[in-house]
């Protein structure tokens, strides 16, 4: 197999995995309402369950994925496929809260190892100026496979249990794990072409990459408010806005896996368009998208009209318009060496200030006062997402062909 071949099947393989990860990921939120009805649980419990298991990811991604800086990438990942995939049956057995809870907390260590080491793995077989796109693809996943989530749960939640959809993904899943064994292991920076330095290659230099703290912060934002809209709002169209469980679900799943499918490639297009003019073209287009997020977030949250609805759609679009780009911009901050331990320094981050306890927080919020206002927290994570981003294109590193 050529060196070209073993990349586009790589990309595609561990895209298939991402998909799963994802689809797995949201099937909880498309079920919520009926979880809480059996167990008798309040929001702030139910929020609990995606806040447990984000601070298990998190933890776990830099404790594991510094291995992958030395050791075999592809037995690190289909470890982590196995482990996830695996834990993902025991929802069958799960009948109580506390089951639930540690189910959570397993998957979440499993899909720490996959998707800590992943990109880095991918940068290995693509050179900086493309990147975009290949972040594109791979994180095509985001969009659809959390679409697929809640279409999937939504439908067979309603028809035969909310236990039913979590198994879609684990059998497809365990097989995919075994797959990834078989891919070939790149030499660590062999596509690289932008520049050494202190800061980009040594764990202590990283504390002043302002490249990668920019990004990092800037992803942290965004993944507060992504994490808040993915896990209460087809809650909110069935409690604020008094939707049906099945259409809520349908009409949230559709809105993502179009204006997200869109958005992500259209992203890492964009990004590497950019990239021929400006060298902080990924930083560029993820703060803009940021920015005009936000009105349409206002809008999705308060607008009770018919409008309500294109206003989720552009919300979700402009996003998730930064998700190629962004992560394109955090493999190219650092080097080869550090790679797998930066990005897994990067989800540490990303999740304790976002999606790690942004689900309670809205649900502690909405416990007190209502859902819509428990949101409005998002709307302050976008602008500044928006900021930091803006402010992080003046450190971006320079390609050496540019």
């Amino acid at each position: 197999m050529s060196t070209k071949t073993s990349a586009i099947v790589a990309l595609l393989l561990l895209t298939a995995l991402n998909f799963l990860n994802y689809i797995d990921r949201n099937v909880l939120f498309a079920v919520q309402p009926l979880i809480q009805k059996e167990f008798h649980l309040d929001d702030a419990q139910i929020g609990f369950l995606t806040s447990a298991f984000f601070v298990c990811y998190m933890v776990a991604a830099p404790l594991i994925a510094p291995l992958a800086d030395r050791y075999s990438r592809t037995w690190i990942m289909g470890a982590g496929a196995f482990v996830w995939s695996l834990a993902t049956l025991l929802s069958a057995v799960t009948h109580n809260y506390d089951e639930l809870l540690l189910r959570h907390v397993i998957v979440g260590i499993g899909e720490a190892t996959f998707v800590a080491i992943s990109p880095a793995y991918l940068a290995d077989h693509f050179p900086e100026e493309i990147r975009g796109r290949v972040m594109g693809v791979f994180y095509l996943a985001t969009p659809v496979g959390s679409a697929l989530g809640y279409l999937i749960g939504g439908y067979l939640g309603h028809h035969y249990g909310w236990r039913a959809p979590f198994m879609v993904s684990a059998l497809p899943g365990l097989v995919l794990a075994f797959g990834v064994l078989a891919l070939r292991e790149p030499a660590r920076g062999s596509s690289d072409r932008i520049a050494d330095s202190v800061e980009r290659s040594s764990i202590r230099g990283l504390i002043h990459n302002k490249a990668y703290w920019t990004v990092t912060l800037g992803g942290a934002m965004m993944t507060f408010a992504i994490g808040g809209l993915q896990v209460w709002m087809p809650t909110f169209l069935v409690r604020m806005r008094h939707l049906p469980l099945d259409r809520a679900n349908v009409i949230f799943g559709g809105m993502t896996v179009v204006s997200g499918t869109v958005a992500t490639l259209l992203g890492g297009w964009l990004g590497d368009r950019l990239l021929r003019r400006t060298h902080a073209a990924y930083q560029l287009v993820s703060a803009a998208g940021m920015a005009l997020a936000v009105p349409a977030v206002v809008v999705a949250i308060y607008y009770r009209g018919a409008g309500m609805f294109p206003a989720i759609f552009l919300g979700e679009f402009f996003l998730l318009l930064n998700t190629a780009p962004l992560n394109a911009a955090l493999v190219n901050s650092v080097s080869a060496r550090i790679r797998a331990t930066a990005l897994a320094v990067n989800i540490f981050t990303i999740h304790l200030l976002g999606d790690a306890f942004s689900p309670t927080l809205i649900g502690v919020i909405s416990d007190h006062t209502n859902l819509e206002i428990g949101m409005t927290a998002m709307v302050v994570a976008v602008a500044l997402s928006a900021a930091i981003l803006f402010y992080g294109m003046r450190f971006a590193p320079k390609i050496s062909s540019q």
